[in-house]
């Protein structure tokens, strides 16, 4: 055996074994406390909507349980068990010219892996979602949605892949450097596209409609600086329950996003403290931040596939018994999540203190006492628990746990 295959094995077991483990944690954690309410949240949670909101978190950790053991199965069906080296003799007897097959082989190996998890998204949204009062899209609507993403991701992927591949076997040995260059324009171009041609497949947006909210908000871009292609309400409801505001897109494409559950949910005072902290990200420059890091993360992941690329063992470790663009390319992106598992914690740390920083923003532009009654009606309306365990909270969570963020809004009440 290998050096890369022990390596990938340790790697896959050691990375399922600490999720469940930390999953384990999380809903002993849940149990422990789901029959007290946190005091920074009795005033305003009742103990059912509490105990609705561990039974929701336990239901939606269940389903992690499975997804994590189907990604493991799979990741070792298409390495070791010789599914992709069987896949690249089908899509090559499809199509002769070396470069589209492997394209085919690369958009028919991110589409089966999705048709694969598609009867576990079924369960999580007709299943729990659809149990705790949540879901409220169709079989019909969910099944749009997934072949419009699949060809979505056709579309955009098969340039993308081919860009990828020629490059490979055209640019010499600095291949994986304009390959760099290649997706941040892709990047640059999705964030921009994504407002006004992407989510309209999917959504309807339609401008702010009332006068005095949308004058207020308006009020609040031009203290901040911000300037944007207009406010706009999604139809979130059509699918979920769920609320929930953004930002998105760069330049002069920017816009802002409320779902119509976020608006239904909170008062005038509660949304612009909402709508202050989503502009704290923009003036911090979190955006660029972040557009930075996946920069630098992207250089060297390329630089790494660039050195895997040309080692013969890569692919012989890896369940494959041939060397091509197409098969390093794949292979790459199906191991990277296993190793990936492993420094989520750093990401979730700077996304956390990015979150912090964005409150302290809105309550220096707003009153922090409408950000924390508007951020508890969300933990309220979306059932989020507000007890997580603090090592599972390190590994998954984005945003800070419940307490600690109310915690640290509420000091600067004093």
């Amino acid at each position: 055996m290998q050096i890369i295959t022990v390596v990938f094995l340790l790697a896959l077991v050691a990375g399922l074994l600490l999720q469940l483990w930390l999953i384990a944690r999380q809903a002993a954690h849940i149990i422990a406390h789901r029959d007290s309410v946190p005091d920074a949240f009795d005033a305003s949670i009742e103990l059912s909507e509490h105990r609705r909101a561990a039974s929701y978190s336990l239901a939606r950790l269940a389903a992690d349980r499975w997804d994590l053991a189907l990604a493991a199965v799979m990741v070792v069906v298409w390495t070791l068990g010789g599914g992709l080296g069987w896949l690249e003799v089908a899509t090559s007897q499809l199509v002769s010219d070396p470069l589209w097959s492997g394209v085919l082989l690369i958009l028919a190996t991110l589409l089966i892996s999705g048709l694969i998890e598609l009867p576990l998204s079924a369960w999580r949204t007709f299943g729990i979602e659809q149990r705790f009062g949540f879901n409220r899209t169709t079989p019909g609507r969910f099944l749009t949605d997934r072949m419009l993403g699949a060809l979505l991701a056709v579309l955009l992927g098969a340039p993308l892949s081919a860009a990828f591949l020629w490059l490979m076997t055209s640019a010499g040995g600095l291949w994986w450097l304009w390959a760099w260059l290649v997706w941040m324009a892709f990047s640059l171009f999705i964030t921009w596209a994504y407002p006004t041609l992407i989510a309209p497949l999917f959504n309807r947006f339609e401008p702010l409609g009332d006068p005095q909210l949308r004058q207020r908000l308006e009020s609040l871009l031009q203290r901040c600086g911000f300037r944007s292609n207009g406010m706009f309400v999604m139809d979130g409801s059509r699918r979920s329950a769920h609320g929930n505001a953004y930002f998105t897109g760069f330049g002069s494409n920017k816009r802002i996003v409320f779902f119509d559950t976020l608006l239904e949910g909170l008062d005038p005072n509660e949304v612009e403290a909402v709508l202050a902290h989503e502009l704290g990200h923009y003036k911090l420059r979190h955006v660029v931040k972040r557009l930075l890091a996946s920069a630098v993360t992207a250089l060297l992941g390329l630089g790494l596939l660039g050195w895997l690329s040309a080692q013969d063992w890569f692919y012989s470790g890896l369940g494959v018994d041939h060397a091509s663009p197409a098969l390093a390319l794949a292979l790459f992106l199906l191991i990277l999540p296993v190793f990936g598992v492993f420094f989520s914690p750093l990401t979730a740390y700077f996304s956390r203190r990015h979150e912090y920083e964005a409150d302290d923003f809105a309550a220096d532009q707003t009153d922090a006492r409408f950000l924390i009654s508007g951020l508890v009606k969300m933990y309220r309306d979306n059932a989020s628990t507000l007890t997580p365990d603090p090592l599972y909270s390190a590994f998954y969570h984005s945003h800070p746990p419940a307490p600690l963020r109310i915690a640290h809004l509420s000091s600067k009440l004093a």
